[in-house]
Parts: C-alpha cells; sequence; structure tokens
C-alpha cells in the first residue's frame, strides 16, 4: 500500500499512524480515511505489531470530514472499504482491530475526529484541543457512532450538551468527563500516546488483546454474558508460552519477555 494522506511508522512493536494534510488541517476525504483503514488491517493482522499510535501532523488533528467529497456515501447509504481494510470507526464490533490504539489530539478536533476518539481505547488530550460535533450546524448528523457511543461515555445529558448543540469541549472539559485519560502541553501529546503505546506494548500480547476483547464484548453484550465468557476465553491461553514466560518472570523477579505465542 502507498500512503500518500497519512504517515505509517513503525517503532519496535508499536504503529505510528499520522494524518498527513496538515495544508488542510487534516481534513478526511475518501483515500484518507481508506488509507487510514488499511494501516487499521495492518496492525490487526501484523503478529509483531501490538499497539497503535493515531495522531495528526501539524498543529490541528482534524477539521473535520471535507462534506463535497462524502455526499454521495452518505446519499448513497452502504460504503464498503477493500479487503483488508478495518474500520477506523469501528464500526462493524465484530470486525474491529483487535490491538489497543492510543490517540493523541491537538487543536481542531471535528466531527470524524471526535468520532475517531470515542472509538479509540486510550486519548491523550494536548490543552489547545477544540472538539466537536459540529453536523447539526451542517443540517445532518454525526453517523460514525456519535449518537451511540458519546451518552455511553459521559452520559445522557452531558452527551446532549455536546451533540445537540455543536459547541467544541475543551481538552480539561474532556478530561473532567472523562474522555480524556491525560491532558499534555500542545506538542507533547504524540511523546506522550507513544510512552503508553510501548508500556503496552511490553506487556503479553495475548493476554491484551484478550482483555481488549473481553471489555468490549461487556460493552455490547452485557455483564452477564462478559462474565459467562471470562473462564472459557482465559483456557486457550493458559497452555500458550507468554503465560509461562510471565510466570517465570514473576518467580525470577525480572521483566518478561513476551513472544506473542
Amino acid at each position: 500500500m502507498e500512503y500518500t494522506r497519512i504517515t505509517v511508522e513503525t517503532r519496535d512493536h508499536v504503529l505510528l499512524m499520522g494524518l498527513n494534510r496538515p495544508e488542510k488541517q487534516n481534513a478526511f476525504d475518501l483515500e484518507m480515511y481508506e488509507e487510514l483503514a488499511y494501516a487499521y488491517g495492518e496492525l490487526d493482522s501484523n503478529p509483531d505489531l501490538r499497539c497503535g499510535v493515531l495522531f495528526a501532523h501539524g498543529k490541528h488533528f482534524t477539521s473535520g470530514l471535507e462534506l463535497d467529497k462524502w455526499g454521495a456515501v452518505f446519499s448513497g447509504g452502504k460504503w464498503t472499504i477493500p479487503d483488508g481494510c478495518i474500520h477506523p470507526l469501528g464500526i462493524d464490533e465484530e470486525k474491529r482491530c483487535r490491538k489497543p490504539v492510543v490517540m493523541a489530539i491537538r487543536g481542531r478536533c471535528y466531527t470524524i475526529g471526535f468520532e475517531l476518539l470515542l472509538a479509540q481505547d486510550i486519548r491523550v488530550i494536548a490543552s489547545d484541543a477544540r472538539i466537536a460535533l459540529l453536523e447539526v450546524k451542517r443540517g445532518i448528523y454525526p453517523v460514525g457512532g456519535g449518537t451511540v457511543r458519546l451518552f455511553q461515555e459521559i452520559g445522557w445529558g452531558n452527551a446532549m450538551r455536546y451533540l445537540l448543540t455543536g459547541d467544541e469541549m475543551t481538552g480539561d472539559e474532556a478530561l473532567r468527563l472523562g474522555l480524556a485519560q491525560e491532558v499534555t502541553e500542545p506538542g507533547k501529546e504524540v511523546e506522550r500516546a507513544i510512552q503508553i503505546a510501548t508500556d503496552i506494548s511490553k506487556r503479553g500480547p495475548l493476554g491484551v488483546m484478550a482483555a481488549l476483547k473481553s471489555a468490549r464484548f461487556a460493552k455490547a453484550n452485557g455483564d452477564k454474558a462478559a462474565f459467562e465468557r471470562l473462564i472459557p476465553d482465559l483456557i486457550p491461553l493458559m497452555s500458550s508460552e507468554d503465560v509461562k514466560e510471565g510466570l517465570m518472570s514473576f518467580m525470577e523477579r525480572r521483566e518478561a519477555n513476551f513472544k506473542g505465542k
């Protein structure tokens, strides 16, 4: 895959995915979304990759969608992406990227940017961030998960406050509401996100994926169904090399060296 709208870089077991249209404030056209979907497919399928970082080049994460480019998609209904791709928005719960992604945000983070935030696992936000679901100001509404996920994250009233007005949310407000896990100085958010992703990549990758899968299943299917799957999903892990290494590292008081096997 030749990337022109994003950058893709591997650092050890971490895949860095950077939106790269700073001259357009990283506005999303169809090509950018498709390239990002290819990168998520690579993160999911490559056994050497254990965690992703989603960020943007320039001072703004994204100004949102280029609506003139997306009009035909919205009017036509369903839009498919090529084989091997995975929706960064996590639209299909059964086909989400199995590995965690840490998202770093600064400056404007509008429409699809906000919905990408809701679809990622950990978020680091710069203090200059301005996050908004602007769709109602354009006569439409969020269709990338904002209406489904925002109230689950911050409660009904808080969600409606931003969903129905299109008002901007600051980084500090995102932290207060639980949408951000950390707030940094502008320009420091990517470095911190990489640190978190690197820490995750040092843990047992099979265990990390199983934990993420279990938590997502609970969110989608409820507590009872998730509790019923805990032990059955743990049993296959118990015979893995990683579990043996985890036990040995505990006994030998050293950091584990997991292989993902």
